[in-house]
């Protein structure tokens, strides 16, 4: 289990370390133009796909990790919508 809990928290780390960089460079420059919808898109699917699997067998961490990732794609969706030119 200890294993487990591991790679679960790498997962969450490196999961916020990806994103946040992106919605920090996204909110200083006003504009998301660089940044692909069809990304977000797809990681916002992946993220819910993620959380219904830890829902499903009770993988606290995965949930946690993947709710993480789902709030920053839909920070970065709001971010490409409001700075949209």
């Amino acid at each position: 289990m200890l294993y487990q809990d591991f790679i679960s928290t790498l997962a969450l780390v490196t999961s916020i370390i990806g994103f946040a960089p992106q919605i920090y460079k996204t909110w200083q420059l006003k504009s998301a133009d660089e940044i692909s919808l069809l990304m977000i898109i797809n990681y916002l699917i992946c993220s819910l796909a993620w959380i219904l699997y830890a829902l499903h067998d009770s993988i606290m961490l995965v949930l946690y990790t993947n709710l993480l990732c789902l709030i920053s794609a839909i920070i970065l969706l709001i971010q490409k919508i409001l700075y949209a030119k």
